[in-house]
């Protein structure tokens, strides 16, 4: 079992780019503002969508030392596709067992995150919650995601 979640892109005026998504006729349904990595999440769906079909907006708050907000060319304003899956231990050794990169293991039973063949990072994420176990609890992360 496999289900599309949400596609994420990085903004750097979420205010500008909710009200351009609204004309579009997305709605925001759900908004998370974490202050301890000091960025905000706010998800967006067609009407009767939310939960099957969402764009994920990632804003990254400036830095609190008053430097340049970070830069999204060359593609860094996209971020992610994310599939929910069945177990996401199993979904991570036949990737790595077909030769694919876990870049973020499932470390915590509930996420990960690999990459396609062409770069694009795909955020796996458990259907309910598994406990930690080996040899995922410890690994460490693997180049970006």
């Amino acid at each position: 079992m496999v289900k599309y979640l949400h596609s994420m892109i990085r903004v750097s005026d979420p205010d500008a780019t909710v009200d351009f998504f609204k004309l579009i006729g997305l709605e925001e349904v759900r908004r998370f503002d974490v202050e301890a990595g000091r960025f905000t999440l706010i998800f967006l769906a067609a009407p009767g969508q939310e939960g099957v079909a969402e764009v994920e907006l990632t804003y990254n708050w400036p830095a609190e030392d008053g430097s340049d907000p970070e830069d999204y060319g060359g593609g860094r304003n996209f971020g992610h596709l994310a599939y929910r899956v069945e177990d996401i231990y199993e979904t991570c050794l036949r990737l790595a067992d077909a030769g694919h990169t876990i870049h973020r293991p499932p470390r915590d039973g509930h996420m990960a995150f690999v990459k396609s063949p062409d770069g694009i990072s795909v955020e796996l994420l458990q259907d309910g919650k598994l406990e930690p176990k080996e040899p995922w609890a410890n690994m460490e992360n693997t180049g970006s995601w």
